[in-house]
């Protein structure tokens, strides 16, 4: 009983030290930034593309646009979208672009914190210097909003955020954004947003019981988003398979109809609102381009 008692305390002590250790793991990579003059205009449609605006705002809470998100439900908590805005207490005022830069690209906060991949800064890590400076100059512009955002309900062990430095190990994977040269510029662009800024192997992608996209299965849908909602597959095959064409896929990211004229609401409803409708008809035709000819990419 007594080699018991010491063999269980022997465990407890390493995996103290263990989580100590983990705690205290630097992660994320310096920040050096060309120095580079933003422009406003296409850091803001840079965000429109890259659904800032969409998971960041929550009009049916009466808060601005920009100061924090509706909360995202799922298996392993509730996490709410923080408030983006120049508020120096409750939002971004107190950063600089280095900061911004380390959160989009790598997923780390000014305090060396790494952010809950409900953030999917996995998906931003393409973007180029020129890309961080428009987007910042664009953030500067949004008026301070002096209001916390809800906090997360996230249970234990979910809550301590250091097993995160075990999860990116694991599962955080470069986005395939690189052009490929025997394609056309159109579906070298459509590559560039579909796997890219705007993400949508997020929610089209499904996940592993610890929340790691499942890359065999890119894009093939999934059974498993907030709410208990469903993403249908967005393969070239699926896509074909359900009467949809370029054409027609251009046209409902502006419009939100379906070639069966049925509209699409949700999760997908509030990406297009917020999100494609604002693209220019070439960005969301290179999106279509994109994902009706995707292939084994």
């Amino acid at each position: 009983m007594v080699a018991v008692g010491r063999l269980g305390l022997a465990a407890v002590g390493l995996i103290a030290a263990g989580s100590a250790a983990l705690a205290v793991w630097p992660v994320g990579r310096p920040v050096k930034l060309a120095e580079l003059e933003g422009n406003v205009e296409r850091g803001a449609y840079l965000a429109r593309a890259g659904g800032c605006i969409a998971c960041h705002s929550d009009p049916a809470s009466g808060r601005a646009p920009l100061a924090g998100g509706a909360p995202i439900a799922s298996g392993f908590g509730s996490f709410v979208p923080p408030n983006l805005t120049t508020d120096i207490t409750h939002g971004i005022g107190t950063w600089d672009i280095a900061d911004f830069a380390k959160a989009a690209r790598q997923g780390i906060s000014p305090g060396g914190d790494p952010y809950y991949p409900a953030f999917p800064y996995a998906f931003y890590g393409h973007l180029s210097d020129q890309d961080i400076a428009d987007l910042w100059a664009a953030f500067q512009t949004v008026p301070p909003v002096a209001e916390p955002e809800p906090a997360n309900k996230v249970p234990f062990p979910v809550n301590q955020r250091f097993g995160l430095k075990l999860w990116r190990a694991a599962f955080l994977n470069v986005p395939a954004t690189e052009p490929q040269p025997d394609k056309t510029e159109a579906w070298n662009r459509g590559k560039w947003l579909v796997n890219g800024l705007a993400h949508c192997g997020a929610c089209h992608t499904d996940r592993n019981l610890l929340g790691g996209r499942r890359m065999e299965a890119r894009l093939a849908g999934s059974d498993d988003m907030p709410g208990g909602k469903t993403a249908p597959a967005i393969t070239p095959a699926a896509l074909a398979r359900n009467g949809w064409t370029v054409h027609t896929l251009a046209f409902a990211l502006k419009s939100s109809v379906a070639p069966d004229g049925d509209v699409l609401g949700g999760g997908m409803g509030e990406v297009i609102r917020q999100g494609t409708a604002w693209l220019t008809p070439e960005d969301r035709r290179a999106m279509a381009t994109y994902l009706m000819d995707a292939g084994d990419d």
